[in-house]
């Protein structure tokens, strides 16, 4: 996972953070049954088109994949970038 990405967790809902210059962008989620629905991603315009919700992205799936979860994108940003990531599609929670 990408060193710079902070990860937290607690009571069934979690965060992908990244700061850079006074400004923090996010990648939010719940969890159940072994999913991860992630719902929420924000990049602040300051921090946008530099890759940084992709990298946030990649950390999610990468925790997904490391801890045996399934990804159900959400928001919108997580469904289009699932859709150009053919690599992640075993990730994704069958219906």
């Amino acid at each position: 996972m990408d060193e710079s990405v902070r990860h937290e967790e607690e009571g069934g809902r979690g965060r992908f953070s990244l700061e850079a210059g006074g400004a923090e962008a996010e990648l939010t989620y719940s969890l159940a049954d072994g999913v991860m629905s992630l719902n929420h991603t924000f990049t602040p315009p300051a921090m946008r088109g530099h890759g940084v919700a992709s990298r946030l992205m990649r950390a999610a799936t990468a925790h997904a994949r490391a801890n045996g979860l399934k990804l159900r994108p959400v928001c919108s940003y997580a469904v289009a970038w699932m859709g150009r990531h053919g690599e992640e599609q075993d990730l994704l929670q069958k219906a």
